[in-house]
């Protein structure tokens, strides 16, 4: 794409989109162009169904076809400001899959299992506070106000600042692990110096302790963000409440991402269980 990239590379810059979606918009648009081996500016909406044809030939799924779809609309709109392009391209339809929730006493399990202090600190602090893994690693030293009771996490997804509750276990795990950290600048520092710890160490060290707890469930810390927004929900709090905590833009994010575990509906009377009770005169 040569000159046409690096200026689709600045546009999502400043959109302020994540890096590692700017990346993904830029790979799907120059493997579009190397596919026509002809510049964007030549192809129009035929050739975006061709490619997309030939990617679904090829076996991609849905969300794979849904990123393209994405870098598409954002070259033609955005960068070749040519919108007309790319508006009648349809979005994949994407299967949600619910997550594995985890109990409280499996949370319990995994966070014991955690052998390496920074990880299982790191991972306690992403289920205390619903953090992305990508937050927890990028916290700072000056982001925990034992105070105020809480954690300031900064540029989080969208480029977005916010608050979060500090625990008062987490809290009391926190000080105990400074006085044999002692970090300075990054709160869970890399094994570099002045690096943070690595996503993929955090990831690592859960997908051990999965194993050292038999835990058959399928555990990442996105799920202990599941888990976290569930537990929350099933205690009842208000989903607008977890929204804020969880740095979700919009409230069908977060009824997406929040559900009421199995044991939870369980546990909730039919109003069939109801009739012929004084609560069933409520029901007029």
């Amino acid at each position: 794409m040569g000159e046409l990239y690096q200026r689709m590379a600045l546009d999502l810059k400043l959109k302020n989109l994540a890096p590692k979606t700017g990346r993904q918009y830029l790979g799907c648009c120059s493997n579009f162009v190397r596919y026509h081996m002809k510049s964007p500016r030549e192809l129009g909406e035929t050739a975006i169904k061709e490619y997309l044809g030939h990617l679904q030939l090829r076996g991609a799924g849905p969300e794979v076809l849904k990123m393209n779809v994405a870098g598409m609309k954002f070259l033609y709109g955005v960068t070749l400001d040519r919108p007309k392009v790319a508006e009648r391209i349809p979005w994949p339809k994407v299967p949600h899959k619910k997550p594995d929730i985890l109990s409280g006493t499996e949370v319990t399990k995994l966070l014991k299992a955690v052998t390496s202090l920074v990880p299982a600190m790191a991972l306690m602090t992403a289920y205390g506070a619903g953090l992305r893994v990508s937050e927890v690693c990028r916290l700072r030293v000056e982001d925990i106000d034992g105070q105020r009771r809480l954690i300031h996490v900064r540029l989080g997804k969208g480029g977005k600042d916010r608050y979060v509750m500090l625990a008062e276990r987490l809290l009391e795990g926190l000080r105990q692990y400074w006085v044999k950290v002692k970090p300075e600048g990054w709160l869970f520092p890399g094994r570099k110096k002045g690096t943070h710890l690595h996503p993929t160490a955090v990831r690592w060290a859960l997908k051990e302790a999965a194993k050292a707890t038999k835990l058959r469930k399928r555990v990442t810390p996105h799920v202990l963000r599941h888990s976290f927004a569930t537990h929350l929900l099933e205690t009842g709090n208000d989903i607008r409440l977890i929204q804020a905590l969880l740095g979700h833009a919009s409230i069908r994010t977060t009824a997406r991402y929040t559900q009421v575990s199995a044991k939870h509906v369980a546990t909730v009377k039919s109003p069939l269980d109801l009739l012929g009770t004084k609560k069933a005169l409520a029901l007029g």
